[in-house]
């Protein structure tokens, strides 16, 4: 069974997409069997992979609304050597036609299920606000992966996403919990970052992440490329940083079900 991870943060620009490419295919490269969700309608981790989100017959927009299955829509990021359910702007429409359906905040949920079975993880990249799209995949998610900066405004927006994720997990989806933390477009010459990346580990402790990622201009450049960072210059510091976030959260999840296991 998939371990179901979204990449959420309501602030945009926070490299959501990079992180969810990025990790996708470095726990790819630790020979893990991953299935990417694209939940966004900029559908830029769909091109991010390698996918021409122009030239789709089907993708989640379809699987939302129950005229087509994950398995038919699902494409091959030969790049990342993952699995894609890509997304284009016709998944903007999707939160109107999805009010009068039922469960319609478990619509993601219910067509993952059905291939869960196909993967170690899938990965949601969701889109920067508590929409419909972001509520499907927090009700589809054991855990929530948020990648933020270290600048003083990240701060604020964690308090209202960690009190967007406690409402989920009392109302909708007991399971969900917040996995971890991950710094991102970390520069330490700014003492600004160090502060902030201090105040984290001081409250969050073990929440946040020992991988930090660091501002990286390859990494920034691989999807004009339609390539993952890891791929694109496995040599680049992002690239390398990334690889050991995919390794460090082979780790963090095999003592979480140690743990769960011993309770």
């Amino acid at each position: 069974m998939a371990k179901i991870f979204c990449v959420a943060n309501q602030k945009g620009g926070v490299g959501k997409t990079t992180t969810t490419v990025n990790l996708a295919a470095g726990l790819a490269k630790l020979d893990q069997r991953v299935l990417l969700v694209d939940l966004d309608p900029q559908g830029n981790a769909t091109m991010g992979a390698g996918i021409n989100k122009a030239k789709l017959t089907a993708s989640i927009y379809e699987v939302l609304l129950g005229m087509s299955d994950v398995a038919s829509a699902r494409q091959r990021s030969e790049a990342g050597q993952f699995d894609v359910l890509p997304a284009n702007r016709e998944l903007a429409g999707a939160e109107v036609e999805m009010v009068e359906l039922e469960n319609r905040d478990k619509r993601l949920r219910d067509a993952l299920a059905k291939v869960s079975t196909d993967y170690d993880f899938i990965l949601i990249d969701c889109p920067p606000a508590l929409s419909m799209l972001t509520l499907n995949g927090l009700c589809a998610a054991h855990g929530v992966i948020i990648p933020m900066q270290c600048e003083y405004y990240a701060l604020e927006g964690l308090s209202d996403l960690a009190n967007t994720i406690k409402k989920v997990s009392v109302n909708l989806n007991p399971d969900l919990k917040i996995v971890g933390l991950l710094r991102v477009m970390f520069d330490p010459r700014m003492t600004l970052s160090q502060q902030v990346s201090d105040q984290l580990e001081q409250h969050f402790g073990d929440k946040v992440f020992k991988t930090v990622i660091p501002r990286n201009v390859r990494l920034a450049e691989a999807p004009s490329y339609g390539i993952p960072g890891v791929v694109f210059d496995p040599s680049s510091k992002g690239a390398q940083a990334y690889i050991a976030f995919g390794a460090e959260m082979v780790e963090r999840i095999k003592l979480l079900e140690t743990k769960s296991d011993t309770k």
